[in-house]
């Protein structure tokens, strides 16, 4: 029987942030936002999962995990900033699937997904995004052009009734879910795909 996979540091009652997405490449937004949320939900650490392929994309020509996540740690210079491929490790594919494991060997981790407002306005589309809105408290960060479809969206209007208010953000990884918030801040027009368009690949 192999060994259970190997979670990053944590501690019970922790605040973690799951970021989660190819990182191909890895860019300066990814850190902004993971800044922001460290800064504003008053989280302990932000773990970067850096998934072996996202189910929604063509993953023709995607890099290898060992590639990305090496060039996401040369990004990084936070400590509290984790990169992690651990997604590979628990074999899931889609978030719902990884986020369940991670609260099963992690229990006592109150745990945050985060996202780019640009990822609020497809997450309707993402495999049990009721289920992950039910199972952990959501921060949505906002980007360039994206502040008012994000708020018009499919998930958004759902969501709408468990909305907590930015001033209130830093309560919301004790919050029960579903719960969500959506910050504002410093923004960067930085994106993977447009990166990608220009040239820029992971080494």
């Amino acid at each position: 029987m192999s060994p259970p996979p190997k979670l990053p540091p944590h501690g019970r009652r922790q605040r973690i942030g799951l970021l989660g997405g190819t990182f191909n490449p890895p860019h300066e937004a990814h850190v902004l936002i993971s800044l922001t949320a460290l800064k504003r939900l008053k989280l302990d650490a932000v773990w970067w999962l850096v998934t072996p392929g996202n189910p929604l994309k063509d993953n023709h020509g995607l890099p290898s995990q060992e590639a990305r996540m090496a060039a996401c740690r040369a990004l990084t210079r936070d400590p509290r900033i984790v990169v992690t491929g651990v997604e590979k490790e628990l074999g899931t594919h889609y978030t719902v699937d990884t986020i369940a494991a991670l609260r099963r060997r992690a229990p006592g981790v109150k745990f945050v997904w985060l996202m780019g407002a640009d990822n609020l306005i497809q997450f309707s589309r993402w495999g049990g995004w009721r289920q992950i809105a039910s199972a952990i408290p959501i921060a949505v960060i906002d980007r360039p052009k994206s502040s008012l479809k994000s708020l018009r969206s499919r998930t958004a209007l759902a969501l709408s009734r468990w909305r907590v208010p930015e001033s209130a953000a830093s309560t919301l990884p004790r919050n029960r879910p579903p719960a969500w918030t959506f910050l504002h801040g410093r923004r960067s027009s930085l994106s993977s795909t447009a990166l990608r368009k220009a040239g820029a690949r992971v080494p």
